[in-house]
C-alpha cells in the first residue's frame, strides 16, 4: 500500500467551496482510499492507497468531489517521500529564527520551466524571500501573508501551473501523520 498526502487547492476559503473535514474523509473511503485522515479545515487527507498512479487518482478524486459538492478544487498529491524531501530541501532551514507559521510552501501541479522561473524570481518581493525547487515555491513572509506585497497568485501565474500553499507547520503535521501511517503497515 502507498501512502498519499492529498491537499486541495481553494477549499473552506473565504466561504467558498465549501467541504466538511468528515465529508471529505468519507469521500475518500468510497473510492476505496483506506483509513483517510484530515487535518484541518483547508483540505488536506492522507489515505493507504493499493494504486500507485498519481494522475489518475487525483482526477479520480477530482470527479468526485466535483459530483458530491459541486466545484473542482485543484488537487496536489505527494507521497511521504516527496514531502521529506521537500522538508530536506528547506532553502531557509539553515536560518534561525524563522517563524514557521511564517514560511510557506508552495506545492505546484508541475515543476515551472527555466523561462518562467527566471521570469518569476524577478518579481521584487522584498521583505519577502522566495525560492524554488523542484515543484514546490518556499515563501518567508517575515511580517506575516496578511501584510505582504507578494501575492502569492502573481508567482503562481508567472510559473504558469497551478500549486495550493501551506505553511511549515502543517507541511510538518502532514508529513508526520503520513509517516504514522507507513508504520502502521
Amino acid at each position: 500500500m502507498t501512502v498519499v498526502i492529498c491537499m486541495l487547492r481553494g477549499v473552506n476559503v473565504g466561504g467558498h467551496n465549501m467541504i466538511k473535514m468528515e465529508g471529505l474523509r468519507a469521500l475518500h473511503e468510497s473510492l476505496g482510499l483506506l483509513d483517510a485522515q484530515t487535518y484541518i479545515q483547508s483540505g488536506n487527507v492522507v489515505f493507504r492507497t493499493a494504486g500507485r498512479d498519481l494522475v489518475s487518482l487525483a482526477k479520480k478524486i477530482g470527479n468526485a468531489i466535483e459530483a458530491k459538492f459541486g466545484f473542482r478544487p485543484g488537487i496536489i498529491l505527494r507521497t511521504p517521500s516527496e514531502l521529506r524531501e521537500v522538508i530536506a530541501r528547506n532553502p531557509f532551514a539553515a536560518r534561525p529564527g524563522i517563524d514557521p507559521r511564517k514560511l510557506v510552501v508552495t506545492f505546484l501541479l508541475d515543476e515551472p520551466g527555466t523561462e518562467v522561473r527566471e521570469k518569476a524570481l524577478s518579481i521584487k518581493a522584498d521583505p519577502e524571500e522566495f525560492r524554488i525547487v523542484s515543484r514546490e515555491v518556499y515563501v518567508h513572509y517575515p511580517d506575516g501573508m496578511g501584510r505582504s506585497k507578494l501575492p502569492a497568485a502573481l508567482i503562481e501565474k508567472t510559473l504558469q501551473t497551478p500549486g495550493t500553499a501551506r505553511n511549515w507547520n502543517t507541511v510538518t503535521k502532514l508529513l508526520e501523520m503520513a509517516e504514522k501511517l507507513e508504520a502502521a503497515r
